[in-house]
């Protein structure tokens, strides 16, 4: 069944009031949870809207966070979300790396002390309205395996970066640093279908294609799968994401992250504060004249979509098109959920009174 937009987004806002967000964070976290939606990352839509429930009941979020810089530099700053909504800590920290980039040429912002932030993409294209690249990144919940390992050291700890172009639509990369995001697999267990080879391991380090593999004490592989496909390059991302986001900021790193899930607790001897964030913003007129650049990056665009393609496929997509495309579609049609997102909703909508 397909919901629209504003259905959707009163829902959701309705939510985050009854658990006591104030009225314009619980608008900027509705707005960052629908984006997802709108672009396709069903994984990371309203389907997660329970799960931040769950953890405002476990006392692991504050709806009502003194979000605010604690170190900075003209063109960096560590910013402490004080355990709110990463939804609502996320567009905060990108404004502090954009009002720096405005004055420095660039901004840099590092984040503890937060929670799972949404997708990856919806922050970094922030930047593009003022002719900036923006860039954006988080570590999560630790469920990936280094390349020979069998512990679950890292988290899907995803990259995104935006590049404005000129007549085109913008460059927008949106990317786990494993073969998949977890929310992938939830997705495949809602369908009961497989995973595909090369995605998780099981408890023992095996291949498996069980999407319940990773809650049977398996893990997620990194990008590339195994090491003759390249999963020490997806190893080296999410660590360098993890770096980026914790060391440099103070949260929590490595299997120290705490999990998403409510029923399992937080390590009992964190390294850190919470969850950590990386935001980046480059003005383009630091570099070049803005117009320029995006006359060139427009250049680049077209020529990539005019390559030539191999059997089966009629054009090369530019990082962003496919999300751009689902957006134009939902918009007008709706956003469709799964029936079991749906009982979901619906059971929230009774615990707090609020009708789907």
């Amino acid at each position: 069944m397909n919901y629209t937009l504003d259905r959707l987004s009163k829902f959701s806002k309705e939510v985050f009031l009854k658990i006591g967000c104030p009225e314009d964070q619980a608008s900027i976290a509705t707005g960052i949870l629908l984006s997802a939606d709108l672009r396709g990352v069903d994984s990371h839509g309203v389907a997660r809207l329970s799960g931040y429930v769950r953890l405002w009941e476990a006392g692991r979020i504050n709806p009502k966070p003194n979000i605010h810089v604690t170190y900075e530099t003209p063109s960096t700053a560590v910013v402490d979300g004080d355990g709110g909504l990463g939804l609502v800590v996320a567009p905060y920290a990108m404004k502090v790396a954009i009002e720096k980039a405005k004055l420095a040429g660039t901004g840099w912002v590092s984040v503890k002390n937060s929670n799972h932030y949404g997708i990856a993409g919806v922050h970094a294209m922030e930047a593009l309205q003022h002719d900036m690249i923006g860039l954006s990144m988080t570590n999560a919940s630790p469920l990936v395996a280094p390349t020979y390992a069998r512990e679950r050291l890292l988290g899907t700890n995803p990259i995104s970066v935006a590049i404005p172009a000129g007549k085109q639509p913008p460059f927008v990369a949106d990317l786990a640093t494993t073969t998949a995001a977890n929310g992938k697999l939830e997705i495949l267990t809602r369908k009961n279908e497989q995973a595909p080879s090369g995605w998780i391991q099981d408890k023992d380090g095996q291949p498996t294609t069980s999407p319940s593999g990773v809650k049977d004490g398996g893990a997620l592989l990194p990008l590339g799968g195994d090491k003759e496909h390249g999963s020490h390059k997806g190893y080296a991302l999410g660590a360098i994401v993890d770096i980026f986001s914790a060391v440099l900021s103070g949260a929590n790193y490595g299997p120290w992250v705490p999990p998403f899930v409510a029923f399992l607790q937080p390590d009992p001897n964190p390294v850190g504060e919470g969850l950590g964030h990386f935001f980046g913003a480059m003005r383009v007129d630091a570099f070049r004249p803005a117009e320029e650049f995006k006359s060139n990056m427009d250049n680049w665009i077209s020529r990539f979509r005019s390559a030539k393609t191999i059997e089966g496929h009629d054009k090369v997509l530019i990082p962003g098109d496919p999300e751009r495309e689902i957006e134009t579609i939902r918009r007008k049609d709706g956003i469709p959920l799964l029936p079991s997102v749906v009982d979901d909703l619906k059971a929230l909508g009774e615990k707090f009174s609020v009708e789907l």
